[in-house]
């Protein structure tokens, strides 16, 4: 499977002098607003390990209120929260359970397995993105000297742009419990799934033990996650975070841009959501593309393989994709407007000419 991440190294060098650059690849991309750069440069400030960073500690509160968790810890990315998560709920030669198409176990560098002894399980997942209840209950080892312990279950939501059912996440929450495991949310787009099905953040996370929140995603700040759980497994969070080279200290410089996210960029993603369709339905009329989409993602299959070549050709055009096989994804976001759509289906239209 071809990483979603993979770059056209000249693809900025590419842009047509004085017109924008349209970057498609991630929803990462996003540059801060000036409003977002305001908070930043007015952020009160401490030493972040000494627990005395005013921004960070309000950002750290806000998010645990906002997903119904006793508290939070900000830390550098998506990859080192679920690291986090995963040694906090996990000794080395336990097993966790999850998709074999969620970042923990495709987009990770197999951290859990590398860095803390933990075997991974991967259940196939179906064409939304989900798993089943007999699929989790048939993983779940017995109490065998000859299996590793199945001690965690890991889900995320969304998954490559489809929203999860809440009640069917529950569901998987509710088996892995009963069995005796903990349970984890990778949320990283968990916003966009919150407001494509107009459900509260924190119903959305009550099932979990720990919830992992990105804020340089869609919501549009520059570098961080939360991590979200109880008070005693972020007290173990924070020693692992420093464990990981992951303390900070005037971090709050950069948490104040996540508060500025949370505050300012949570409604705005119907924006993407909306756009994204529109861009899906404009490229609808292309017969050599199948075309699908959710949230503020859309894929792009085409029929005839030319991935690489569509790459290029936009490149030159001032739009910068990920020549994904045996799909393309175009990622919507903050930075992408209306304008942006029509340069973009004029240019994938004139490609197919």
């Amino acid at each position: 499977m071809q990483s979603t991440y993979s770059t056209m190294g000249s693809s900025k060098t590419a842009i047509l002098s004085g017109r924008k650059l349209i970057d498609l690849r991630s929803d990462t991309v996003t540059r801060p607003t000036a409003g977002m750069y305001d908070a930043m440069m007015s952020a009160p400030v401490g030493d972040d390990v000494y627990g005395d960073d005013e921004s960070v500690n309000r950002l750290e509160l806000s998010v645990a209120e906002l997903l119904g968790k006793e508290a939070s810890l900000f830390v550098s990315s998506g990859t080192q929260s679920n690291l986090i998560a995963v040694l906090g709920h996990c000794a080395r030669g336990d097993e966790l359970i999850t998709g074999d198409d969620y970042h923990i176990y495709i987009d990770e560098a197999g951290g859990p397995s590398v860095l803390g002894g933990i075997a991974m399980c991967a259940l196939p997942t179906d064409h939304l993105g989900a798993l089943t209840i007999a699929q989790v209950e048939a993983a779940i080892k017995p109490d065998d000297i000859h299996c590793p312990v199945s001690r965690l279950l890991c889900l995320e939501n969304t998954v490559h742009g489809k929203a999860q059912s809440p009640d069917q996440l529950k569901s998987l929450a509710d088996t892995a419990r009963a069995a005796g495991l903990m349970t984890h949310l990778d949320g990283a787009r968990l916003m966009n799934a919150s407001v494509a099905l107009g459900q509260a953040p924190k119903k959305m996370a009550e099932p979990f033990d720990s919830v992992s929140l990105c804020l340089s995603k869609g919501l549009g700040a520059p570098v961080g996650t939360v991590l979200s759980g109880t008070k005693a497994f972020i007290r173990r969070a924070r020693r692992d975070r420093k464990l990981l080279g992951g303390g900070t200290r005037q971090a709050g410089i950069l948490a104040a841009a996540g508060s500025y996210a949370l505050d300012n960029h949570i409604e705005r993603l119907t924006d993407d959501h909306f756009n994204a369709k529109r861009l899906a339905e404009g490229l609808s009329t292309i017969d050599r593309l199948k075309i699908s989409q959710q949230t503020n993602m859309v894929f792009i299959s085409p029929s005839d393989g030319r991935q690489a070549e569509l790459q290029s050709y936009l490149s030159d055009h001032g739009i910068v994709i990920s020549a994904g096989v045996p799909s393309i994804r175009l990622v919507v976001h903050l930075d992408v407007n209306e304008d942006d759509l029509g340069r973009i289906i004029d240019a994938i239209k004139k490609f197919y000419q």
